[in-house]
């Protein structure tokens, strides 16, 4: 009996399955500091202690994406290391701050399943939800992605497509940052004079700067996250596959994304939620990731007068300055677009 484990494919899901995964993952001051290195982040609240401390938080906490990317990776050996791609996110809620020497553990439940006409793969829908060593949820989120199936003849499970939230509401935002002295908050150090109050629902930013992609850093990323999908780090699969070379993991454009949206939303030092996502296109080594966000809503937080929460749409291009790049709805993408991430930011009032 072989010892060895080729993944879930997905005649291998079924409704109400509860994954717990392997390898609880504790997060360093060296996880931070190789994060800022592969992004080049500089949020002054999640850079630096001093800053950190001085509004309120005990220390500087995790970069929520470096959270969200752990607990993506725990599930990839049971959900997607057989993907063809992963296509959206859904509700995702950051519920509680992570700090270096937190240890991280992720559950996932299996809520939909569909399958492509073409009998070779299906969409499976998963609720992911990361704790800490505490057992305290400090992530959740919903994700489809499209699993090949080990064989096209095998029976179809059962059809079930979940109803997701277009949108997190305000109040279910703010669990994951302390009550903070706003009049301690150092715009000279953070990087911005903008704050809540200083941006306009349908406001538009061009982010200015592009990052280039090179193929050592996102494995390194890859590898961080311990994320071991053949489509993400195997070139001799990846090479008889349809594009010829390996994807650049769809969450370290996020990341890229996230760090260029800095220059315009300095502020914004927090992701409080995920309310959609979808990775428009491929990526690969070599191009240029340019950013440009839209303001979709700016909202207060029940008992809350220290932050407020933006909505916000950001788009990521490939190859193409987004100066002139529109918003675009539906399937109606520019072909430079790669990403369109909704999500909302807590920005101090």
């Amino acid at each position: 009996m072989t010892k060895t484990s080729s993944g879930n494919f997905f005649e291998d899901f079924f409704l109400g399955q509860v994954i717990r995964h392997a390898t609880p993952r504790t997060l360093t001051v060296g996880d931070a500091s190789l994060y800022s290195a592969l992004y080049g982040t500089r949020c002054a609240v999640q850079s630096a202690d001093s800053f950190a401390q001085a509004i309120g938080y005990p220390r500087a906490p995790v970069d929520d994406l470096l959270v969200f990317h752990t607990v993506f990776g725990k599930t990839v050996p049971d959900i997607s290391l057989n993907a063809v791609a992963n296509l959206g996110y859904a509700g995702g809620r950051f519920l509680a701050p992570v700090y270096p020497g937190d240890t991280l553990h992720a559950i996932s439940e299996v809520i939909g399943l569909r399958e492509n006409s073409n009998g070779q793969s299906g969409v499976v829908y998963v609720r992911s939800t990361g704790f800490n060593q505490d057992g305290v949820e400090v992530l959740d989120y919903v994700r489809w992605v499209m699993v090949r199936k080990r064989d096209p003849k095998a029976p179809t499970p059962e059809t079930f497509v979940p109803t997701l939230p277009s949108a997190l509401a305000p109040d279910a935002l703010g669990d994951a940052v302390p009550p903070l002295d706003v009049s301690e908050w150092r715009d000279d150090l953070s990087g911005s004079l903008y704050r809540f109050a200083d941006y306009e629902v349908g406001e538009t930013i061009d982010h200015v700067d592009g990052m280039t992609v090179e193929e050592a850093e996102h494995m390194i990323a890859t590898r961080l996250y311990q994320n071991t999908a053949k489509v993400h780090f195997n070139q001799f699969t990846e090479g008889q596959g349809r594009f010829g070379r390996r994807l650049i993991y769809g969450g370290h454009v996020i990341s890229i994304a996230r760090a260029l949206s800095f220059n315009g939303l300095a502020n914004a030092f927090h992701i409080a939620a995920i309310n959609g996502g979808r990775h428009v296109a491929p990526l690969f080594a070599g191009l240029t990731v340019f950013a440009w966000s839209e303001i979709l809503d700016a909202a207060e937080i029940p008992g809350r007068d220290d932050v407020g929460a933006l909505r916000v749409r950001t788009l990521a291009t490939k190859d193409r300055p987004c100066a002139d790049l529109p918003a675009k709805s539906g399937e109606d993408y520019d072909p430079s677009v790669i990403l369109d991430l909704d999500y909302w930011v807590l920005i101090p009032r």
